[in-house]
């Protein structure tokens, strides 16, 4: 079975790390599906149906996304208010994410110092991404945590340290989703 990768990226022509991180899933199509929703679904009307089919077929399920106001961008709520429905996703009759490993993997815009509690946003990313965590756990999901790239709004695009940054994440989130 094959880790099912729902990437929401209202913008990814222009992203840096987003769209690196699909190029490196690609590199294994016997090991990852890697599905867009906004090239999906660019007028929004989401196929509830097919998409609740297309997590069955997969063990494993990741989130990637960049953190959008401290939140997702609207597009993936809209995803989980429509596809994780009653008696699928939850309920006393559901299973269908009873104990299939979830995680997410998101970009975040300040430097990783930024999110605690001495820092500027004064919370933790654990603390932000928290209803996705809880999303899951109803759900009876196995919540693996999160895999995140920071500082996507500090850094100097086009540099040898940010290419060299941009290479170990990848990679990182390659063996992040091993290891789930």
């Amino acid at each position: 079975m094959k880790t099912l990768v729902v990437v929401t990226h209202p913008n990814i022509e222009k992203s840096v790390v987003n769209k690196r991180w699909i190029e490196e899933l690609r590199k294994y199509p016997d090991k990852y599906t890697v599905h867009e929703l906004h090239k999906a679904y660019p007028d929004e009307k989401i196929n509830v149906e097919k998409e609740q089919q297309l997590i069955e077929a997969h063990d494993k399920l990741v989130l990637q996304f960049p953190v959008y106001w401290f939140n997702s961008p609207p597009l993936l709520k809209k995803w989980l208010d429509e596809v994780f429905t009653y008696g699928w996703a939850y309920g006393s009759k559901s299973d269908k994410l009873r104990n299939r490993k979830t995680a997410l993997a998101v970009t975040a815009g300040g430097r990783e110092k930024d999110y605690s509690e001495d820092g500027k946003f004064h919370y933790g990313l654990d603390r932000i991404l928290s209803p996705f965590e809880l999303t899951f756990l109803y759900c009876n999901a196995d919540y693996r945590s999160f895999y995140a790239f920071y500082g996507t709004e500090l850094e100097t695009v086009g540099s040898t340290d940010y290419f060299k940054k941009l290479d170990v994440s990848s990679q990182g989130y390659i063996e992040f989703i091993e290891n789930m």
